[in-house]
């Protein structure tokens, strides 16, 4: 399976939202290789993060976010349960939780109820150490809506700062990651 070809079913390749997915996802593959293989003790599998890191974000063309080249309907923070959606059609369950799961360092159903987000009122929290690589490896890179160029790799404590709204529970979370995957 080429995650490329399943984009392809719902991109035009040519499409500035497929330049810069294909790009984000190309930066958080790197960096979740390079995690995976800090822990590789834990027997990650690699060539499930590679594709899992390409597709984890499938679901944004279909959110109302004309930056990134999208002009569907829904909310950005929606981009995950609509990727599951999609994966679980596509028949491929372990990427579509890898999807449903990234957003934030994961979404608990009391989030969901304390932020009034316009989400399943369920756990959408990583569990696997792909999910969770995946989840961390995203939190350094941000969507360019410059196209296919690199976007710079974020410091740790920016990200930590980012996530204190959220609740020290979502710091932890990512600091526990830190120490994991980090160098």
């Amino acid at each position: 399976m080429n995650p490329i070809d399943i984009l392809e079913l719902y991109y035009n390749r040519h499409s500035k939202a497929f330049e810069i997915l294909v790009a984000h996802g190309n930066q958080v593959a790197q960096k979740a290789t390079k995690a995976a293989a800090k822990v590789s003790h834990l027997g990650p599998d690699f060539d499930f993060i590679e594709k899992a890191a390409m597709l984890h974000d499938i679901g944004i063309f279909l959110t109302d976010t004309p930056q990134l080249g999208c002009s569907g309907t829904h909310p950005y923070i929606r981009h995950g349960v609509l990727g599951y959606d999609l994966l679980i059609e596509a028949g491929r369950p372990q990427l579509a939780l890898v999807c449903e799961r990234h957003v934030g360092v994961g979404i608990s159903a009391e989030d969901v109820l304390r932020f009034n987000l316009p989400l399943p009122e369920r756990d959408m929290v990583p569990i696997s150490i792909e999910e969770q690589i995946i989840c961390y490896a995203d939190k350094f890179f941000s969507k360019n809506s410059n196209g296919n160029r690199k976007t710079p790799e974020k410091d740790p404590d920016q990200i930590i700062h980012s996530l204190q709204k959220y609740g020290p529970d979502k710091v932890k979370r990512f600091q526990k990651w830190v120490e994991m995957f980090e160098d």
